[in-house]
C-alpha cells in the first residue's frame, strides 16, 4: 500500500512516559524509570508503521499511552479524529478520552491472558459495542459480532464457546475481531504474533494485512522480529532505550540503515543461507543501561562502536539522511571511516 495521506492521523511531540520509584522508609521518591524519553513521530493514515527494538526499549509502553493506557508524563499526542480538529489525547481524562477510545483500538501481545476466560467468545467481541455503540440493538449486535468472527477466519457456530477451547493463533483472531467491532483508525498491535508458533504467525499477520486493507485502517506494528515487521510494515522506527533514533521507509532501513544500532540489529537477523557471509556481523559491547540511569547524551553511546567524546554533550536531533529517513546521529555519513579508525 502507498501511503499518500499528507496530515498525520497521529503526531506525538516530545512524548515522555515515566514511571517514579520510591524508597526508602519513608517512601520518597528516588528515580524515573524513563521508558519513553522524547518521542517525536508521525503516523499516517492508511499506512503500517512498524516500531522495533530490543526487550525494554519502550515499544509497548509507547503503544499503550497512545491508547491511553499509561498516564503520559509530558508531551502531546495529537490525534485526527472523524471531522473535528486535531485533539490532544495526552492531555485528557479518562472521561474525557472516553468518545475517542473507539477509534483507537488495541490487539494484545498474549492471546492466552488478554481474553477474559469466563466470558464467551460472542460476550467478549460484543463488550466494545455494548460500551461505544449503545444505540444497536441486540440482535444487531449479535449479527455484527458473527460477521465479525467470519471476517477473521472464524465460524459462527464458535460464537457460544469460551477462549480455552481455542488455540492460539485463534484466540488472536478473536482479540482482532474484538478490536475492530467498534470500527477503528487506528489500530496497535502490540507483538501480536510473537506468542504463536512460527506457522501460525504467517497466517494472522497476513489476515491483519487483508483486514486493514478491507477496513482502511492504521496499523501501528509493534515488534522485536524485524523480519516479521519488514513483511507488513510500509514505514518501521526504531527504538532504543526510550528514543526513537531512526525511522523511514521500510525499504530505507531493511536496505540502507543509518544509524549504528540499527546496523547491529539488522547484522543478527538470521539468514536461511549457508552462502552469505558471515564476517558482517555486528557484536555490541556491554549490556543495555538501566532506564532508571540513562547515559547522558545519545542513550546509545556505552555500546556504539563509533562513538565520539562529543556524543556525552547532548541527545542527538534527528537529521533527514533520504527521501523519508531521519537518524539521530551526527556521525551516521562516516561509519565506516570511524569505524575504521577505532579498529585500528
Amino acid at each position: 500500500m502507498t501511503v499518500t495521506a499528507s496530515k498525520p492521523i497521529l503526531h506525538l511531540e516530545d512524548l515522555r512516559v515515566w514511571f517514579p520509584v520510591y524508597g526508602g522508609v519513608l517512601r520518597r521518591h528516588v528515580a524515573d524509570v524513563k521508558a519513553v524519553d522524547g518521542v517525536n513521530l508521525r503516523i499516517y493514515g492508511g499506512e503500517t508503521l512498524g516500531i522495533v527494538g530490543e526487550s525494554g526499549c519502550g515499544k509497548s509502553t509507547l503503544g499503550k499511552a497512545m491508547m491511553g493506557l499509561v498516564r503520559v508524563t509530558s508531551g502531546r499526542i495529537w490525534f485526527a479524529s472523524k471531522g473535528e480538529e486535531p485533539v490532544d489525547l495526552a492531555g485528557l481524562s479518562r472521561r474525557e478520552y472516553r468518545p475517542y477510545r473507539s477509534e483507537i483500538q488495541m490487539v494484545y501481545q498474549d492471546p492466552y491472558s488478554s481474553l477474559n476466560p469466563r466470558m464467551s467468545v460472542a460476550e467478549i467481541v460484543e463488550e466494545p459495542l455494548r460500551v461505544h455503540q449503545k444505540q444497536m440493538k441486540s440482535e444487531e449486535r449479535i449479527e455484527r459480532v458473527a460477521w465479525l468472527l467470519e471476517k477473521v477466519g472464524m465460524r459462527r457456530e464458535q460464537m457460544d464457546r469460551y477462549p480455552h477451547e481455542f488455540s492460539g493463533g485463534q484466540r488472536q483472531r478473536i482479540g482482532i475481531a474484538r478490536a475492530l467491532a467498534t470500527e477503528p483508525r487506528v489500530m496497535i498491535a502490540d507483538e501480536p504474533v510473537s506468542a504463536l508458533d512460527v506457522s501460525i504467525q504467517a497466517q494472522v499477520i497476513n489476515q491483519m494485512m487483508d483486514l486493514q486493507e478491507e477496513f482502511g485502517l492504521t496499523t501501528v506494528f509493534i515488534a522485536h522480529d524485524l523480519s516479521v515487521v519488514e513483511h507488513i510494515a510500509q514505514r518501521i522506527a526504531v527504538m532504543y532505550l526510550g528514543n526513537i533514533v531512526e525511522v523511514g521507509t521500510t525499504d530505507e532501513i531493511m536496505n540502507n540503515p543509518r544509524h549504528p544500532y540499527t546496523r547491529a540489529l539488522l547484522s543478527a537477523v538470521p539468514r536461511p543461507d549457508p552462502d552469505h557471509p558471515r564476517d558482517g556481523r555486528i557484536v555490541l559491547e556491554g549490556d543495555v543501561p538501566s532506564p532508571m540511569n540513562k547515559p547522558s547524551g545519545c542513550g546509545f553511546r556505552t555500546r556504539c562502536p563509533i562513538a565520539q567524546p562529543s556524543c556525552a554533550d547532548e541527545v542527538p536531533a534527528m537529521q533527514q539522511v533520504g527521501e523519508r529517513q531521519r537518524v539521530a546521529c551526527p556521525y551516521s555519513d562516516r561509519y565506516q571511516e570511524l569505524l575504521e579508525k577505532r579498529q585500528q
